[in-house]
């Protein structure tokens, strides 16, 4: 599904992030993606090394999930505060990116206003999610082990 999506294109061709850096620290780098095992290793795109790791991919593969980690509490907050996304939608497929954008744009200007934001939504929102849980393919299964 990512490999055909109009994002990873973009990525592929350069035009998501064309010839922008960052620095952190004293390191100059491009910006990419933060992923999990199943995704292809892109260099727009960094992943957790898999197989025998010495302390050196140990480290990175725990500050990578550190990051990971701010994006998926941050999706957490969306869901929690925008139960809509966690359903099945009748919308078209053509009204369903401009929801889900209208509901990052209402939630970042939430989150920016210092809005209300109960635990529980979240706490709701993520035993519902486990309820539509991805399925655990072979292709899945064979990208972490490979």
């Amino acid at each position: 599904v990512f490999r055909n999506s109009g994002l990873f294109r973009w990525l592929q061709e350069g035009i998501y992030f064309p010839d922008r850096k960052i620095s952190v620290g004293d390191v100059e780098m491009p910006i990419v993606i933060l992923g999990d095992p199943a995704y292809p290793l892109m260099p727009w795109l960094m992943k957790p090394y898999t197989g025998a790791l010495d302390t050196e991919k140990e480290l990175f593969n725990y500050h990578l999930s550190k990051g990971r980690m701010v994006v998926e509490c941050a999706f957490g907050r969306l869901k929690g505060r925008w139960r809509s996304l966690l359903t099945r939608s009748d919308l078209s497929q053509t009204n369903i990116p401009i929801v889900i954008a209208a509901c990052c744009v209402l939630h970042n200007l939430c989150e920016s206003k210092r809005e209300t934001f109960m635990a529980g939504w979240e706490v709701e929102a993520n035993r519902l999610a486990a309820d539509y849980a991805q399925p655990d393919t072979w292709a899945i299964r064979r990208s972490q082990r490979d």
